[in-house]
């Protein structure tokens, strides 16, 4: 027997996948359901509308990304160079999983409905920033040790590399394949130094 929050996990893993595939528009509540195996009244007992149905899909890979994204830039016994690097194997990684199709969900999602959702929009922005805070960290790590330049301050670096490594993404998918990662990448690294 299905408990009634597997349910609505499957729900969200199932509505995940439409979407980074499809976008949010493309992705109507009948497919989920149909992918899933579940019933239409189930979806509006966990999700009183497709945005809070968004919201949770995106809260949900958010904590997924989040968690990974700490265990590659928060690592203390690894240097932060190495550290950004071992963030960028595992992002281009993904992005050879894909097929260089797919990208960024949050990314995407930020494109694709900050225009439509103040809700959405407000979730994906504060996502933003928590993984800026996160490279900031690493970033400073690196200048604390003299391995990443001083003369910018983490925070505002953290901005840029996220905002830049965006654009990458998008120009991956246009091209489907890895060369603007690498670029962004390497020019990045070469940035950085002191």
């Amino acid at each position: 027997m299905t408990t009634r929050a597997s349910t609505r996990n499957l729900l969200i893993e199932v509505g995940t996948n439409l979407i980074a595939e499809h976008g949010y528009n493309a992705t109507g509540i009948n497919a989920v359901l149909k992918e899933a195996g579940v019933p239409k009244g189930c979806f509006y007992h966990y999700f009183p509308s497709k945005e809070a149905f968004g919201l949770a899909v995106i809260e949900a890979a958010a904590a997924d990304d989040e968690a990974a994204i700490q265990a590659l830039l928060g690592d203390s016994c690894t240097a932060p160079l190495e550290r950004l690097k071992a963030f960028f194997a595992a992002k281009k990684a993904d992005m050879v999983a894909c097929e260089h199709r797919r990208g960024c969900l949050i990314g995407n999602l930020g494109q694709e409905m900050s225009a439509h959702s103040d809700v959405l929009r407000d979730a994906l922005d504060s996502i933003c920033r928590r993984r800026e805070r996160q490279l900031a960290a690493c970033l400073q790590d690196g200048q604390n040790d003299g391995s990443i330049r001083r003369d910018i301050d983490a925070t505002a670096l953290a901005s840029f590399i996220l905002a830049g490594w965006q654009g990458a993404l998008l120009r991956s998918k246009i091209v489907r394949d890895g060369t603007p990662l690498v670029g962004f990448e390497c020019t990045l690294l070469a940035f950085l130094k002191p």
